[in-house]
């Protein structure tokens, strides 16, 4: 048992150790490291199971720095814990090649869970944790066995809960009754402009309370209350809770505790000295790490290599009671699909024509059941964008097993819950919603991107194709913009033919991918006149191809694909020769190397037309200086779609009238 005495030692180590890396880097946040060192010492040394010689092992608790401009506190955490994070990176804080980068980053750092510092972000993932948490528990569980039983916590700041993602998320965890994830809320009063005050009075505890969710109130500085507010949390099976912990941003420094000064800049030397006193610490010492507190940080590491050790024997008890479960779970864990998966994708007659969110639809329901830890769902959104798997039931608070989430209209907590349930581990996860709307949740998608994690975005109704809702809901950048985001992979299918192309790659791409998809109905191609398959993976390929040498490029992406094709029939019908090239994923040709990309669009033929509802920025890539694009740099307008698409241009006719202009240019 540590002596009161010890205990003190070690959390002013922990604390002290944060703040000399800020004032190292002369760059930081010390503020929330001095507040929240019980908070921190209690939770990583009395209640987190976690193992730093494994920071993967399955069954560990999740632990989420929410404010992640703490991130000086879970830097010294990971050190003392004794994860592989020395205490020279302590000293390489912020700095260049360092493990210890400004704000925490997944897949760097030994024992970061997820990638934070957006405000919300952080606590919206552990949402998709505990989600993803209670799914797979409740798919592999037997009885006798808990293979999956752990706990998702997240610090969370004053900031988190006033962005929009954390109500949103907190709404929906309250509603589904996540009972085994647990938010610590920093109850500092105190923000980057001053007292919270200024614009934020709400009582949080209530309106948490509001959301389905337990509340504690404590005083965060006392320890037995931490150690007793975490306990009962962990004892909680009903609803999630939360633990409002009056905290003193800066404690310690007696000219910047509670005030935001000490929130975002480094307190000073001379202020740093004057903490350390007040903390019975040598004001000369820098990075002290006293041999005691090592040992008490380290001591939970013993008690987590304990804990792996007894979950791998239950593993292997279930292993041998159910090995048909515990292989589909060992490969889950991998990332792997089941062998022969590809086998039940459907294939589309040329004869009828079909949306391609609906061809979407039929591919996500054929595969269902081939892959059933392919789980996700919609903002509010499934009948229109189909994404709903009709033979499998809903995530709810009394079935934690479903497949299908309802998310409801909160399409920014959907991409950060999809973040967070991609970063636990063990599901192939997707989330849907109009393609105009992914601007509410492109923080989130971002964030997916730079952490390349294997989450699907469904984005329907991709162009003012989609008539009468009007300019609203018609997308007109979205597009473009989505092609601007390093790390992700956008595929706008020609058709049901290619949809289904698309989807394949979207569950064997390592990284993001976003899937734009058509409301309107679109000719299917035909596999028996055109080369087809495999062709999507390389991102453009000639899908009709010129007589003799081409005059012209027909160059299209989704709906403008058939387009493309009925205005090559006029052209040819005129003598003109064109070739027609669709071009569903911009980032794949352009990974492709460059004698492919010259094969497609012959660096010779200079008459290159592009057509893409949507903004014509970044075209030219493609078109050269010579050629031009048939798009839409304006919004559009409530008609039916097709009385849109003529209005604007869009017809075999003005594109075919196009091309002649770039020939006669030429000439």
């Amino acid at each position: 048992m540590t002596s009161p005495a010890d205990e003190t030692l070690s959390i002013n180590t922990l604390r002290l150790l944060a703040a000399d890396m800020v004032e190292q880097a002369k760059s930081g946040h010390p503020g929330l490291p001095l507040e929240a060192a019980e908070i921190g010492y209690v939770l990583w040394t009395r209640v987190l199971r976690h193992n730093p010689a494994n920071p993967s092992w399955p069954d560990r608790d999740r632990f989420v720095l929410s404010a992640g401009h703490g991130s000086a506190l879970l830097y010294a955490l990971l050190y003392l814990s004794g994860y592989n994070l020395p205490l020279e990176q302590l000293r390489q804080f912020r700095q260049w090649g360092s493990l210890t980068p400004g704000h925490p980053e997944f897949g760097l750092t030994p024992g970061v869970e997820t990638t934070t510092g957006p405000l919300g972000q952080g606590f919206a993932n552990a949402v998709g944790m505990a989600a993803a948490e209670q799914f797979l528990g409740s798919r592999f569980n037997r009885e006798g066995f808990k293979l999956i039983d752990h706990r998702t916590y997240a610090l969370c700041s004053d900031g988190d809960f006033m962005e929009g993602i954390a109500s949103e998320a907190a709404s929906l965890a309250g509603h589904l009754k996540l009972h085994k994830l647990t938010a610590i809320y920093l109850d500092n009063q105190v923000s980057l402009e001053g007292p919270t005050r200024l614009a934020f009075s709400e009582n949080v505890a209530q309106r948490f309370a509001a959301y389905g969710w337990r509340v504690l109130r404590i005083d965060g500085h006392d320890v037995q209350a931490v150690s007793q507010a975490l306990a009962e949390a962990r004892a909680e099976q009903d609803q999630p809770v939360l633990i409002d912990a009056r905290t003193h941003i800066g404690l310690g420094s007696p000219h910047k505790q509670d005030t935001a000064a000490a929130h975002g800049e480094p307190l000073g030397a001379a202020e740093l000295r004057l903490v350390k006193e007040h903390f019975g610490f040598s004001p000369d010492a820098s990075f002290a790490v006293f041999a005691e507190a090592l040992a008490d940080f380290r001591a939970a590491a013993e008690r987590g290599r304990a804990a792996e050790s007894a979950w791998e024997a239950q593993a292997a008890a279930y292993a041998a009671a159910h090995p048909d479960a515990y292989a589909e779970y060992r490969q889950a864990l991998r990332g792997e699909l089941p062998e022969g998966w590809e086998k039940v994708l459907p294939v589309f007659p040329a004869d009828k024509p079909l949306a391609t969110r609906e061809a979407s639809g039929q591919v996500l329901n054929a595969l269902a059941p081939y892959l059933p830890l392919l789980v996700g769902g919609s903002a509010d959104l499934a009948p229109s964008t189909m994404t709903l798997l009709k033979a499998f039931p809903d995530f709810s608070s009394q079935e934690h097993g479903g497949s299908n989430f309802h998310f409801g209209v909160r399409e920014h907590a959907m991409a950060g819950m999809l973040n967070g349930m991609a970063l636990h581990g063990g599901l192939r996860v997707y989330g849907a919603t109009f393609l105009t709307f992914s601007d509410y949740l492109r923080p989130s998608l971002r964030l997916s991107a730079l952490m390349k994690l294997p989450v699907i975005f469904v984005f329907t109704h991709d162009s003012v194709g989609m008539g009468e809702d009007g300019p609203t809901h018609q997308p007109v950048e979205q597009l473009m913009s989505l092609r601007l985001i390093p790390n992700l992979t956008v595929i706008r299918p020609a058709d049901a033919q290619e949809t289904v192309q698309a989807w394949r790659l979207a569950l064997t791409l390592p990284g993001p991918v976003a899937l734009v998809l058509s409301r309107q109905k679109l000719p299917v191609l035909d596999p028996s006149r055109y080369v087809l398959t495999g062709q999507v993976a390389k991102g453009g390929y000639v899908l009709s191809p010129e007589v003799g040498a081409p005059a012209a490029v027909l160059m299209a992406t989704g709906s403008e694909v058939s387009l493309a094709l009925a205005a090559q029939a006029l052209l040819a019908r005129q003598g003109i020769s064109v070739r027609v090239v669709s071009l569903p994923s911009w980032e794949l040709f352009r990974a492709q190397p460059k004698s492919y990309r010259d094969e497609v669009l012959p660096p010779r033929t200079k008459a290159r037309l592009a057509l893409e509802a949507g903004v014509t920025s970044g075209w030219r890539e493609w078109v050269g200086d010579n050629g031009d694009v048939l798009g839409l740099d304006h919004f559009g307008a409530s008609a039916p779609g097709k009385v849109v698409q003529e209005k604007f241009g869009f017809t075999p006719e003005h594109a075919a009238q196009r091309v002649l202009a770039l020939l006669g240019r030429q000439a």
